[in-house]
């Protein structure tokens, strides 16, 4: 794949757990057994060469690491886990218990489960796709313990000196004297779950720091009560003083973790909450990798806009999240609430990330957020496709697309330990519903998608591939068109409209979230008419559908009729 290719990332975020499963039992809380899970070997063949072909560049396996979990792996040599400190039957992804080994879930033979990873990211490389997985550097599960990890290699905490809530040379935090207190009101694997450690009580003393900075023995049920908190350094209670010199020693602990995955070829990381960690590690480790590593990615989950400058350049990063700036905005269109505007997105564009906008990687779905066809966003995933154009297309930075999104999975339903809140279980045993329709028993052929589903499907399909084959959606200058045509026809909160260019190419991009249709004359300036030569005659081809429109004189505009909730992408 040459680098001009890979200048625009597409990514195809998946869970391995849900990804292949095709048990449709779907009990509440149900065991490993009763819903199945998902396999590194279902992620076949097929499987990548549809990936590929619907246009992702990357594919983010989210969950491979080995994590706390409810199911019990004793007669395989892994030490199980309190339940009481684990969220749902399967556990969360993010309570990392061994950092150099890989989910047992996730393998046909636990004991082979590490080559058959490994056999997935040569099948994965093979189709042309590189390779992400999560580094969750912030915090580990309460019962980490690493079974495998190589000669030499000292385990997080091994070393910490207890009597001390913090130290410099510890791995964690304590809250000396005390116990951990299990928060109330949690029910682990639900009624009728019968473990031995099932009491509300974890052995844990002295207490140790919550991985969401509870710095006390109390962490209630709505905190990361599963995890401890890892210090790099810094004393949050004596007022948020530092102590990297010298360094840290769990900052050399994560260099040869990420060095571990890279050397199995692991093309990039998706760091999980970066701001809870200092932005002066990241800008120790970051570069520390990149020279002997140079083709890795970093990408940072992250939240705070006053801090995006911080972690990418003194921390480094390649990519940052863009969800309280654009996600945000295009939800509440896609809502059709009533306070939204495009207007908003102008001010993402010319504010929040202004000056590193091909940094900033753009989404409507993953692992966190409600999903788009669910009523807690949209309630049809067809109203999120002028949002889906935008995403994809306002910048040359990375978009991601989370599995079952492009058949508009809704995520009905309570799975266990989590509700029914829009958003497909992280912590759960469970089939994905829509998604499974297009596995279709692993043939990756989307045979028992309807009529809707499949035209849903081609939307992605084509507009991930133009960004990623367009010159101008994948290289291009962007100039905001909204205000000239304001001039023009009075503000329309609802439409956005701006144009992505080359000294080659060019694309038009005009999307309508309104419920109703809309005409409209747009023009373009005449000082971008000037700068890119134009003028006279032009027709109009829309790379998503093959619309077709045309202009005797670009001076004057070109007429479009907008669908409602829809958009073009108007090469010309």
């Amino acid at each position: 794949m040459s680098n001009k290719a890979d200048h625009k990332l597409t990514i195809y975020q998946l869970l391995p757990r849900l990804f292949g499963n095709v048990n449709t039992t779907n009990k509440y809380y149900g065991s490993i057994e009763e819903n199945g899970s998902g396999k590194f070997n279902d992620i076949n063949t097929q499987a990548l060469q549809a990936i590929k072909a619907t246009g992702f560049t990357h594919v983010w396996y989210t969950g491979i690491i080995e994590h706390a979990t409810m199911t019990d792996y004793s007669s395989q040599g892994i030490t199980p886990d309190d339940p009481d400190v684990v969220k749902g039957r399967a556990g969360s992804p993010y309570a990392i218990k061994d950092y150099y080994d890989v989910d047992p879930d996730l393998a046909v033979d636990v004991p082979n489960r590490m080559a058959e990873f490994e056999a997935l990211v040569q099948r994965t490389h093979a189709e042309g796709l590189k390779v992400i997985i999560d580094f969750v550097p912030n915090h580990v599960a309460r019962t980490y313990n690493s079974d495998v990890k190589p000669a030499g290699v000292r385990d997080f905490g091994e070393d910490d000196d207890h009597t001390k809530a913090f130290a410099p040379q510890n791995d964690f935090y304590y809250i000396p004297g005390q116990l951990l207190t299990i928060p109330g009101g949690y029910n682990p694997g639900g009624d009728g779950f019968v473990h031995p450690l099932k009491d509300g009580k974890f052995d844990e003393s002295p207490a140790k720091a919550t991985g969401d900075n509870v710095f006390n023995a109390y962490p209630s049920i709505n905190n990361w009560f599963e995890t401890i908190k890892l210090n790099y350094g810094v004393d949050y209670q004596g007022g948020y003083i530092t102590h990297f010199n010298p360094v840290p020693p769990l900052w050399n602990k994560m260099v040869d973790i990420l060095s571990y995955w890279t050397e199995k070829g692991i093309d990039g990381f998706r760091c999980d909450m970066v701001e809870y960690v200092p932005f002066e590690f990241w800008g120790w480790l970051i570069p520390k990798l990149k020279e002997k590593y140079p083709h890795l990615i970093f990408i940072g989950e992250a939240y705070n806009p006053n801090e995006y400058y911080n972690y990418l350049f003194n921390g480094k990063f390649d990519y940052l999240y863009d969800k309280v700036g654009l996600y945000d905005a295009i939800k509440q269109l896609v809502r059709n609430e009533h306070h939204a505007s495009t207007w908003n997105i102008n001010g993402v564009w010319n504010h929040q990330t202004k000056g590193f906008h091909e940094r900033m990687l753009r989404f409507m779905e993953n692992h966190d957020e409600q999903r788009i066809a669910s009523p807690g966003f949209a309630g049809n995933a067809w109203y999120g496709i002028p949002g889906m154009i935008i995403t994809a297309t306002l910048s040359t930075g990375p978009v991601m697309i989370y599995f079952g999104q492009e058949v508009g999975e809704p995520a009905n339903g309570s799975e266990g330990f989590s509700c029914n809140d829009g958003r497909t279980t992280i912590f759960d045993y469970w089939g994905v519903p829509d998604h499974q329709k297009w596995v279709n028993n692993h043939a990756y052929d989307g045979g028992q998608l309807s009529d809707s589903q499949q035209q849903l499907r081609n939307f992605y399909v084509r507009l991930l591939n133009a960004v990623r084959d367009n010159e101008a959606l994948r290289d291009g200058e962007f100039y905001e068109l909204m205000i000239d045509n304001e001039r023009q026809h009075g503000f329309d909160q609802r439409l956005y409209i701006y144009l992505r260019y080359t000294e080659n190419a060019r694309v038009l991009v005009i999307v309508n979230f309104s419920r109703h249709e809309r005409d409209i004359t747009v023009k373009l300036p005449e000082e971008l008419l000037n700068r890119l030569k134009l003028s006279g005659a032009y027709a109009f081809n829309d790379l998503l559908t093959d619309a077709k429109f045309a202009t005797d004189n670009l001076a004057d505009g070109v007429w479009i009729k907008l669908t409602a909730t829809g958009g073009y992408l108007l090469e010309f």
